[in-house]
């Protein structure tokens, strides 16, 4: 494409969705009158579209859904509410909040997720606005946590740089906090603001940023700090990869286009990795954050939504055009791509002391649910720790949890905390366990297939029988698994992924990049457990004895013939 020839948005109706936005005035709808409905449980299914940008899901316990079916009552509807914490940092008094929040109105547990933010499910609707209006006064918010808007900002939470994290995860709330939407509505529906009359003539004025109808679908951002690319940044719409040199940041690298989303049967979706196209500064990194959105939102597909992501943007319209435009409104050009380094993307366990003389600990936290079990009181000892602990928490991207800044005057009491409460770096379990991750699925999310959360331990519980014989137990393999194709837990970027079919069945991919750059391949599908397990046995015995110095899984399937290795979500189907 030349460049000079200028590239129109994409034609087409509009999507169902985009009217609704269109017409909700700025996110409002007729949000406050429903959820005041004594009637019903639920919401009609406009406003629950709406409810996505204040941060919360209606969903329906599946479980009971038949059952409630016979009885003839509706669904047992329930709302999950998603936290904004950007960086996954959080105080402990927000700790303590979310906690209490937990046993008051949710389901008696938290959940961390693989965007670094807080879940909480089982909040009925009679509660929402409680538990919305105690979040927010305890200086977190709900809004932007789902919904087509920028969702919650990554960035490593690097334990052992005390300096250059405290540094990039500033930058990450900086850009939060300014791609959040302006509306008013937020504070009008949750937090009882006085109501702002909108006028037509200042209708630019509200969303400064996204306009009336926001952006075509969601948007996710991710900081990462070399080595540890944990955020997973070639996953996000867009990246910032930290440049350091003599210990000091420089500034970022950008990488542009990646997600994770597809639908199963339709390969005009597809998995897609995030490109480098250049270096800016720190100072410059919000104004391409900016810009970049603009884009988007200017050129996203709105007429059919399962194609509206921004990697889709620029598949179709090509990366030099992309850079052409982000230049044009940037006004200044991006330098040339600096050298960096990864060389893993998972979680460093255990005690860790910072270059700030204090000490961080991080804990495996299966999937990142927080909830008490016989012999293991995760959320009773988080609890205990939050209530003496001075520094921070850090969610992580690989839904774990560190407990950070710890002074040495109080590491033993933490130590003490966690040991008394089961709490653990996972130092006794295999590999594996310690590198999986999955969604959640049923019985709570509409969209699951299958199950991930529920089922992935007991999984795993087999595969670390056949770990155990072929000498593996102590061998990094990322493994994840969602209930859907739509990527939460970015399934795409593990080494064995499986992705829900349906009841019970899954398909089977294989040999992405250990370090998050490289989208596996689908090498099985439709299959049940034991076809996974007479997979995957023969693999795992034949990398053990036939593995190169040092040769990751993923990188041995792709050798030894397995599958073929994707260099673009492009071919992902091919």
């Amino acid at each position: 494409m030349a460049n000079n020839e200028k590239v129109k948005p994409i034609g087409g109706p509009p999507s169902d969705v985009e009217h609704i936005k269109s017409e909700s005035n700025y996110l409002r709808g007729a949000l406050v009158e429903t959820l005041s409905n004594p009637i019903t449980g639920g919401l009609p299914e406009d406003d629950n579209r709406l409810l996505k940008f204040h941060g919360s899901y209606m969903q329906d316990d599946r479980d009971l859904r038949n059952e409630r079916e016979r009885q003839k009552l509706e669904p047992a509807f329930q709302f999950m509410l998603r936290v904004v914490a950007p960086g996954g940092v959080a105080t402990p008094e927000q700790w303590l909040v979310m906690d209490d929040l937990a046993q008051k109105y949710g389901n008696g547990t938290l959940r961390l997720t693989t965007r670094q933010a807080f879940q909480m499910h089982g909040v009925l609707k009679w509660n929402l606005k409680k538990t919305i209006r105690s979040i927010n006064d305890t200086l977190m918010t709900t809004l932007a946590a789902c919904g087509d808007v920028n969702r919650n900002v990554m960035s490593n939470p690097n334990p052992y740089q005390s300096e250059v994290h405290a540094e990039v995860y500033e930058w990450a709330r900086k850009v939060s906090d300014h791609l959040s939407p302006r509306t008013p509505a937020y504070h009008e529906i949750w937090l009882d603001g006085e109501k702002v009359v909108d006028s037509l003539g200042d209708r630019a004025e509200v969303e400064p940023i996204y306009g009336p109808v926001y952006l075509p679908r969601k948007f996710k951002i991710g900081l990462a700090v070399p080595p540890s690319n944990d955020v997973d940044v070639f996953s996000q719409d867009l990246g910032f990869i930290a440049i350091l040199e003599n210990d000091k940041l420089v500034g970022f690298n950008v990488s542009v286009g990646g997600g994770m989303g597809m639908t199963h049967g339709d390969t005009s979706t597809y998995p897609q990795l995030g490109r480098i196209i250049g270096f800016c500064r720190p100072d410059q990194l919000i104004d391409v954050a900016e810009k970049t959105v603009t884009i988007q939102r200017d050129y996203g597909n709105r007429s059919v939504r399962k194609n509206a992501r921004f990697k889709y943007t620029i598949d179709r319209h090509g990366l030099e055009w992309f850079v052409d435009e982000l230049h044009e409104r940037l006004g200044w050009q991006l330098e040339a791509a600096r050298e960096y380094h990864f060389d893993h993307n998972g979680d460093r366990y255990g005690w860790v002391k910072g270059t700030n003389g204090k000490w961080n600990l991080t804990l495996y936290i299966q999937s990142g649910r927080i909830h008490d079990q016989e012999g293991y009181t995760l959320m009773t000892g988080l609890r205990e720790i939050a209530k003496i602990h001075t520094g921070d928490f850090r969610l992580t991207p690989n839904q774990n949890l560190t407990i950070a800044n710890v002074t040495s005057a109080k590491k033993r009491k933490v130590a003490e905390l966690a040991k008394q409460n089961g709490l653990t770096d996972g130092a006794h379990l295999s590999a594996l366990r310690r590198s999986s991750m999955s969604c959640v699925a049923l019985p709570t999310c509409g969209l699951a297939m299958a199950e991930a959360e529920r089922y992935l331990p007991s999984l795993v519980d087999k595969l670390e029988l056949v770990l155990d014989e072929a000498g593996l137990r102590d061998e990094e393999i990322v493994i994840r698994m969602t209930g859907c194709p739509n990527g939460c837990a970015r399934p795409a970027l593990g080494e064995i992924s499986f992705i829900g079919k349906g009841p019970g069945r899954y398909n089977m991919y294989l040999g992405a990049g250990f370090t998050g750059d490289r989208l596996n391949k689908m090498y099985k599908e439709n299959i049940d457990e034991k076809e996974i397990l007479e997979t995957l046995e023969p693999i795992l015995h034949r990398y053990s004895k036939e593995r190169l110095h040092s040769e990751h899984f993923g990188d041995f399937v792709i050798r030894a013939g397995y599958v073929k290795a994707v260099s673009s979500g492009l071919n992902f189907h091919d």
